[in-house]
């Protein structure tokens, strides 16, 4: 058997490359999911926490289930900066500096915890180890002290350089969750297929009052091993009217372009949220504002709010957009998929509605899937309609995913839903609260399988973990 060491050096060899711009060497990509972090000047000692504070400790085969879970962390996504990285520990919690010290608190979603719980790699004192770079204190490195984790000042001796610098291993702790489908905090999952590889854009979540700015591709041959392409559209410098709440990416094709939906708003201007679209000649980016202005404007339809995006195409190639909280909205789009006649707009809200239209026809019949209750609620679910053309009207059928308590799964909703290639095996990609701790704003993705009976009906998906 390989020892621990050997694994996680074969890991990080094989996940991170190393760039060198005149100052420490930066590591560009840490392996994300579950990984346990290794002293190298200590051997066997594992970053931990215990009583919520960071400390190096000797962790062993012998060590108990409780002690390897508090030495596994989930590597994921920053929460600051998509550049950099978070910690986040089996319950929940991040890894963060406070008063100089490391440790472990819920994630509150404002600025100063996301900057404080983000750390950004750079090249350790021996090959393959890295040190973790404090983001808002970029001087300052994690380092062990007497085994306490603390953030100090940065010192070019070889104690310091010894003292910050861990091997990224295996865990100590592997899950047992099915999913989540990608590391960190995600929602609101836009799954679709392209020249036959899975591509899925989802709201950047972890954020108080989902406050994101950006939004990141995932590509995956089969919905198991997934590719991160990074952000493909940035509201701060990508988007004039936008700077914040990057909300429901939807993302189709017409002649070789792709074209991405967003909601967006801004934190000083219009804080009404709108639509906007923007372009790309590749699925992965990067898409630029295709308007310089909203798709769609707040107040431009009275009544409910401008957010989630949703385009379908028909079998003759005609597109249909979708949008809408509290109201839900469709109107034909133009060829150019980037402008519509306003006079066409209809409200097609079912009963029940909340927000995330989602439609797809199959067998000749259209289906409408939306979102019911709010995302803050463990009794987010998922309900559908179904009819004979893309406006409706749409025969209410009831209620196809919602929490599952014995599997731990809260709130799931906020979907879409894509066909295999060829065939007619359907999956349905969601939200939930991420597992065990999360909520409204610290949500996971997962799919599932969806199942249809014999009259076209939608079987209810059961969430899994």
């Amino acid at each position: 058997m390989r020892s621990r060491t050997a694994l996680g050096m074969s890991i990080l060899l094989a996940a991170v490359a190393v760039i060198v711009t005149g100052g420490p060497a930066r590591a560009a990509a840490l392996p994300t999911g579950a990984r346990s972090l290794e002293s190298v000047n200590y051997p066997g000692r594992y970053v931990r926490h215990l009583d919520f504070v960071g400390r190096l400790d000797a962790i062993s085969s012998a060590s108990g289930a409780q002690a390897a879970q508090d030495a596994t962390f989930t590597v994921v996504n920053g929460l600051a900066s998509p550049t950099c990285y978070s910690l986040q520990t089996r319950s929940g919690l991040f890894l963060r500096h406070r008063d100089w010290l490391l440790r472990v608190d819920a994630n509150t979603g404002d600025p100063g915890f996301r900057a404080d719980a983000t750390f950004c790699p750079v090249a350790g004192s021996v090959a393959g180890s890295v040190s973790l770079v404090s983001y808002n204190y970029p001087q300052h490195r994690i380092r062990h002290r007497d085994f306490t984790l603390r953030l100090d000042p940065y010192a070019d001796t070889a104690a310091f350089r010894a003292d910050s610098s861990f091997r990224i291993t295996a865990p100590w702790a592997p899950s047992t969750n099915v999913g989540p489908v990608v590391p960190g905090l995600f929602a609101d999952p836009h799954l679709t297929t392209f020249d036959g590889r899975y591509y899925l854009y989802p709201t950047t979540d972890g954020y108080a009052g989902w406050s994101g700015t950006y939004y990141k591709a995932f590509s995956s041959p089969d919905l198991v091993n997934w590719t991160d392409h990074g952000v493909i559209l940035d509201h701060g410098p990508d988007v004039s009217w936008a700077d914040n709440s990057a909300w429901a990416p939807a993302v189709t094709t017409r002649n070789n372009r792709y074209y991405l939906y967003f909601s967006g708003g801004s934190a000083t201007g219009n804080t009404a949220k709108q639509l906007g679209v923007a372009v790309a000649d590749s699925p992965t980016g990067p898409f630029r504002d295709a308007l310089g202005r909203p798709l769609v404007s707040s107040g431009q339809f009275p009544g409910g709010q401008a957010i989630d995006p949703m385009v379908f195409t028909d079998d003759d190639g005609r597109s249909y957009l979708y949008w809408g909280q509290g109201v839900a909205r469709m109107v034909p789009l133009n060829a150019d998929l980037v402008s519509y006649d306003p006079a066409q707009v209809r409200t097609i809200t079912p009963a029940g509605y909340n927000e995330a239209p989602f439609v797809f026809k199959r067998a000749g019949r259209y289906y409408l899937m939306w979102s019911e209750n709010d995302t803050r609620s463990e009794d987010y679910r998922v309900a559908y309609g179904i009819a004979t053309s893309p406006a409706g009207p749409w025969t209410r059928r009831g209620v196809v995913l919602q929490k599952n308590l014995a599997a731990g799964v809260r709130g799931p909703g906020h979907h879409s839903v894509v066909r295999a290639p060829g065939t007619d095996t359907w999956y349905i990609a969601y939200h939930r609260f991420a597992i065990p701790a999360g909520d409204g704003t610290n949500r996971e993705l997962a799919i599932d399988r969806m199942e249809f009976n014999p009259d076209g009906t939608i079987r209810a998906v059961v969430p899994t973990r």
